[in-house]
């Protein structure tokens, strides 16, 4: 029998800092925006660039550490799931659709000294947060991200 699978994994710079709120349960969500590029040769030879921006969702503790940790044109390592919510708008009476990396693990690229005074997460709060992988495989395994400082539209 045939297993469905939908797992997202992200390279790419914050275009925002983390906005954080709580649910009417209480529970905490953190949303921001994450930049993406790549760069390839046209058949003409010349290198061409693109960026992808990817709407982000963390819940709970994974909420609050991104909201305490990230901050605007930080490199991190998300992974996660895609998923599509739909609404009404009030306005127009239109569907809108909006689709969303649900992330469940989320790992700082940057180094100490590029994120200056922000205190980075040892691996006891890797640990705290559901058994998420240390943050030593960053450079290990995973191909360099595609884009630079200047390539970042902010």
């Amino acid at each position: 029998m045939a297993r469905d699978l939908n797992k997202v994994m992200i390279i790419g710079r914050l275009g925002i800092d983390p906005e954080m709120r709580y649910t009417p349960s209480g529970s905490p969500v953190t949303t921001f925006r994450v930049a993406a590029g790549r760069q390839w040769k046209d058949a003409n030879g010349e290198t061409r660039e693109e960026t992808e921006w990817f709407s982000i969702v963390a819940w709970n503790k994974l909420a609050e550490i991104c909201n305490q940790y990230l901050t605007k044109g930080t490199r991190v390592y998300l992974e996660g799931r895609l998923q599509t919510r739909s609404w009404e708008d009030q306005q127009s009476g239109q569907t809108r659709y909006k689709t969303e990396v649900i992330a469940n693990d989320m790992i700082i690229l940057d180094s100490r000294a590029q994120r200056e005074v922000s205190p980075s997460i040892d691996d006891d709060d890797a640990a705290s947060r559901g058994g998420s992988r240390s943050s030593q495989r960053g450079g290990s395994g995973y191909p360099p991200p595609d884009i630079g400082d200047e390539d970042i539209p902010f």
